[in-house]
């Protein structure tokens, strides 16, 4: 049996070895040859993997290169370089500059809608009855100390920042553990961040870091500000938006819920995405696309950042300081942890949907205002009937509207991956496509 390898005819297919594999837009092997490189690209008269000049425009040529390691020895190490092509590589959905070392389940796409490949080393079909102790030829530094070999790829896939940050916060936990009031504020940034984290891998859309900080602190000097208080008293005086839960059934709460705490803070969470959607249309590139909001994911990322901003402020500024008053500093510690965790399912769930329809709005401008309507409605809605249920339902309406607000973030940001005009440079789709 044979497997085409570009244009160079048929190539004996072996029983094990490296093996590259186009996996859209249609699929074929290709069996690598572990004595030379493997150029892909569009010349026939080079390359050994050849694609159609007609079909793949946007492939250089002399598009990329595939060469094996010291194959003697250790034959599963291969390189991946792009030869200066027109449209890029991009290797696991980042663009590459220089060479890559490949690891088996490694995907690159040449271009971003170009052909994607699947780089895999297959092992031998039958296994000896009797293993061996390989020669001490093959033993290698890296393999001694893995950290010397890691490179990029220790911070792009051993998500070494969420550890360093996590090391970072338990010293300083163990440093303030005689401070009450700073050990509250490292723990619930910490907790915060860890749950925003999540939420930014499943969005799966770069940010820069300063952008989505400037959010969290421009909610909370918008809240500290006296915009905030012009906007409370109109919801909650002159509309319906104060609550007494003790004189009020379910129906009544659930409207001054509405108007006093959906519709007010939910508009408050907002106006820093709306802010960086103005501000990103005055900006020249790169920063009004790093700012901007211009689809979906974008309008998430912020809105949830700014929820962030929100709950801290919140809590540790009004709840938590409360319960200590009453009833004692480790009340206040225990009230402090599901409120910033629970954000998840919380204030970042709500605001992340009327978000993803304030980045809706901009790929649908003729129906914008109906959209901005529906998320501001929508938002509003879930987050009263978590407060409404908390004093009428107890824990078992929590459990249930909790599990609604995840659920809707959750399904908002896949569908917001999929609206994504930048879809093929998204480092969260590799956990899914595969």
């Amino acid at each position: 049996m044979t497997e085409n390898l570009g244009s160079f005819g048929s190539f004996p297919r072996p029983g094990q070895g490296p093996l590259l594999r186009q996996v859209s837009p249609e699929t074929q092997d290709f069996w690598l040859s572990t004595s030379a490189s493997t150029l892909i690209g569009r010349d026939p008269q080079s390359c050994q993997v050849v694609l159609d000049s007609q079909r793949y425009g946007a492939v250089s040529r002399h598009h990329v290169s595939l060469r094996p390691g010291p194959g003697a020895t250790e034959p599963w190490i291969w390189q991946i370089e792009d030869l200066n092509s027109i449209n890029g590589t991009f290797l696991n959905h980042r663009r590459i500059t220089a060479p890559h070392v490949l690891t088996p389940g490694d995907r690159f796409r040449l271009g971003t809608e170009g052909p994607e490949f699947e780089f895999n080393y297959i092992a031998a079909t039958e296994i000896p009855a009797t293993l061996t102790r390989p020669p001490v030829s093959t033993l290698t530094l890296s393999q001694l100390m893995p950290l010397l070999a890691a490179g990029q790829d220790l911070a792009r896939k051993a998500y070494l920042m969420p550890g360093m940050v996590t090391v970072l916060a338990v010293i300083l936990l163990f440093m303030t553990t005689a401070n009450g009031s700073l050990f509250k504020v490292v723990l619930a940034v910490y907790l915060g961040l860890a749950g925003y984290y999540f939420i930014y891998q499943l969005c799966g859309k770069p940010k820069p870091i300063w952008v989505l900080a400037a959010a969290v602190i421009l909610e909370i000097l918008l809240i500290r500000s006296p915009i905030t208080l012009g906007l409370a008293w109109f919801f909650r005086q002159v509309l319906p938006g104060t609550v007494n839960p003790s004189q009020m059934n379910f129906g009544q709460q659930f409207i001054g819920y509405f108007f006093g705490a959906g519709l007010l803070e939910e508009l408050l969470k907002a106006i820093p995405v709306l802010m960086a959607w103005g501000l990103g249309r005055l900006l020249r590139s790169p920063r009004r696309e790093q700012i901007g909001v211009w689809e979906p994911l974008d309008g998430i990322l912020l809105a949830t950042a700014a929820a962030l901003g929100f709950t801290w402020l919140e809590t540790l500024g009004q709840y938590v300081p409360n319960l200590i008053a009453q009833t004692g500093d480790l009340t206040g510690l225990q009230v402090l942890i599901p409120r910033v965790l629970g954000s998840v399912a919380g204030h970042m769930a709500y605001s992340g949907y009327f978000g993803y329809c304030i980045g809706l709005a901009v790929l649908y401008p003729r129906q914008r205002w109906f959209i901005l309507g529906l998320g501001w409605f929508v938002a509003a809605l879930i987050h009263a009937l978590w407060n409404t249920s908390a004093t009428s339902f107890g824990p078992l309406g929590l459990v249930g509207v909790g599990i609604l607000a995840y659920a809707l973030l959750t399904a908002t940001i896949l569908k917001a991956r999929q609206l994504s005009p930048t879809r093929a440079l998204n480092f969260a789709t590799r956990f899914y496509d595969r």
